[in-house]
């Protein structure tokens, strides 16, 4: 084999972690991984944040956080409503039932990946970063906006009839 086969076999082998981890939190929990990420950013930040911060905080687009919180509104794991003193922003609220399936999904894979790149040295880090952003110059990738979440899934309930033209779940098409 040679050593352009095997960087094609470990990239194959890494998007195929992330689709069978992503199928995996989908069959625990009925979520994506950004809408687990949403929960458990509201529950860290005493359950409740305007959108607008909330979407800072995921790192999506406001447009794709408010398609996420849409469907999980839907759902009855979190309301929204205009804060009283100033109209213009749109608190989001955790209810107990986000809250409980939150603290009993298991936790997404871009969470375990950081704990444990975190704990690498300073020189891997680094050398980890260059590598991929290289590759991703030889993939012409480097013009495409991306959110750091690894779930490859479009980011639709599978029960959502309504919705035909999926979002995927990297916020790109917003």
């Amino acid at each position: 084999m040679t050593r352009s086969d095997e960087v094609l076999v470990a990239l194959r082998r890494i998007m195929r972690a992330v689709d069978i981890r992503s199928r995996q939190l989908s069959r625990a929990s009925g979520l994506t991984g950004p809408q687990l990420i949403l929960l458990r950013t509201l529950e860290a930040h005493s359950g409740s944040m305007p959108i607008g911060n909330l979407a800072k905080e995921i790192q999506l687009s406001q447009a794709t956080t408010t398609d996420i919180v849409d469907r999980l509104e839907r759902r009855g794991y979190v309301s929204r409503a205009r804060s009283v003193d100033d109209r213009r922003r749109v608190l989001v609220t955790l209810l107990p039932e986000g809250a409980r399936l939150a603290g009993q999904s298991p936790t997404p894979l871009q969470q375990d990946f950081v704990d444990r790149f975190q704990r690498l040295s300073d020189w891997e880090q680094t050398q980890i970063l260059s590598t991929l952003q290289r590759l991703g110059q030889m993939m012409d990738a480097q013009g495409i906006d991306a959110a750091p979440m690894l779930d490859i899934q479009p980011i639709v309930d599978p029960g959502d009839a309504d919705t035909t033209d999926p979002v995927p779940a990297t916020g790109l098409g917003k």
